[in-house]
């Protein structure tokens, strides 16, 4: 653990250098803030004590500019002019905790065993947060890749609606996500809606919410998608497969920019970016009069197209690197080794179900081969009902 000490004292910077090093931690000293700021932005700390009195830049400044630039970092406020007023501005200010001159080295010890569990924390959370909501990478070098990724980049930061299309497996939903994460509503909600996966008579529900007892099992009021979605990106999967009713519903929101629960009679205002996918043909779908032009226009300002992965086998070296990485790290086992002929063998699959299909095939692989995975293990595990 390494201390930052601020005091214009040189007795107490000593005193305090030499009771925390004692007890095994690394310290470095500033005898005013502005060595101290310029201190603290070179070089990484686990807590500071800081001098509220001292020429120059006072103790509170110091706090004030080191919450701006290191908002979790705990800054333990020492004073010799202590009083309940100056205590409760510090810790106002930001301050984890405050200590009066002359220190108390139980005092000191037990603050800096707080800060301590407390920057663990706040490092296990930032960990956890980031594995749990860091957007898997688009990965792929050949050129209808980094054709998507050039398009993701150039029409994210608008609000153009998008439709994506491809086939089943393809990672459809990976591209609205990018778009979300590259746009100026990141901060807001990224809300996904199956629409093959919801029942024709709940997707008004769904999309739209409903009040209170607008029918049998309406027991309490529900927001609906668009409204969750609000300020964010709503992700409308497999669009192609949303009811008539649905649609027109659909349509007047992207209109009016307005929603109306099932059972309601009050509009309520809704900020929302639409990003649908299909797995269809919408023209054929509008020809046989199972989807509607006007709605198909509104949706599709921006058209990305995801390949199958027949139609960029190049990619497939990476993308199985990239698999027996995540899945390896994910279940704690460790690597086989991939021979250029396995690579060249899987290269040679046809690999209808897409990259669904091959990480499911890449993780068969480690599972069922050795140390090493041959071209043999590809032709006996890659189609095993074969």
């Amino acid at each position: 653990m390494k201390i930052l000490i601020v005091d214009d004292e040189k007795s107490i910077r000593h005193t305090l250098k030499d009771i925390l090093e004692y007890e095994k931690y690394e310290v470095v000293t500033a005898e005013n803030g502005k060595d101290a700021l310029k201190i603290a932005g070179s070089a990484t700390f686990d807590m500071v004590f800081c001098d509220i009195k001292m020429d120059g830049m006072d103790g509170i400044e110091v706090l004030e500019k080191l919450q701006t630039t290191q908002p979790d970092l705990p800054v333990v406020m020492i004073s010799g002019h202590g009083t309940i007023d100056t205590a409760v501005e510090a810790i106002k200010k930001g301050a984890y905790d405050f200590i009066e001159k002359p220190l108390d080295l139980n005092r000191v010890l037990i603050a800096v065993r707080n800060a301590t569990e407390k920057t663990g924390l706040v490092k296990e959370t930032k960990t956890l947060k980031r594995k749990i909501t860091k957007t898997p990478e688009i990965i792929g070098k050949s050129e209808a890749i980094e054709k998507i990724k050039e398009m993701i980049d150039r029409v994210a930061p608008t609000d153009a609606r998008v439709l994506i299309t491809g086939g089943n497996g393809t990672g459809k939903e990976l591209v609205a996500r990018w778009l979300h994460e590259k746009s100026n509503r990141r901060a807001g909600a990224f809300v996904e809606v199956n629409c093959a996966a919801i029942p024709g008579e709940l997707i008004e529900s769904e999309l739209f919410g409903h009040e209170k007892g607008s029918f049998t099992s309406a027991v309490k009021q529900h927001k609906g998608k668009f409204e969750q979605a609000d300020g964010g990106t709503l992700f409308l999967d497999e669009i192609g497969d949303m009811s008539q009713a649905a649609q027109a519903k659909v349509l007047r929101v992207l209109q009016e920019n307005k929603i109306t629960r099932v059972g309601g009679d009050k509009d309520s205002v809704v900020d929302v970016r639409v990003v649908a996918a299909t797995n269809k043909n919408l023209q054929e779908e509008i020809a046989q009069g199972r989807f509607r032009e006007d709605l198909y226009h509104r949706l599709s300002v921006i058209i990305i197209h995801v390949p199958g992965l027949s139609e960029h086998k190049e990619d497939i070296p990476l993308l199985a690197g990239h698999f027996i990485t995540q899945i390896c790290n994910d279940s704690g086992i460790s690597q086989p080794e991939i021979t250029q002929a396995a690579l060249e063998q899987l290269q040679k699959q046809p690999w209808t179900g897409n990259i669904r299909e091959f990480r499911n095939v890449i993780e068969r692989l480690i599972i069922l081969s050795g140390k090493t995975i041959t071209d043999k293990d590809v032709c006996l595990y890659a189609n095993p009902n074969k």
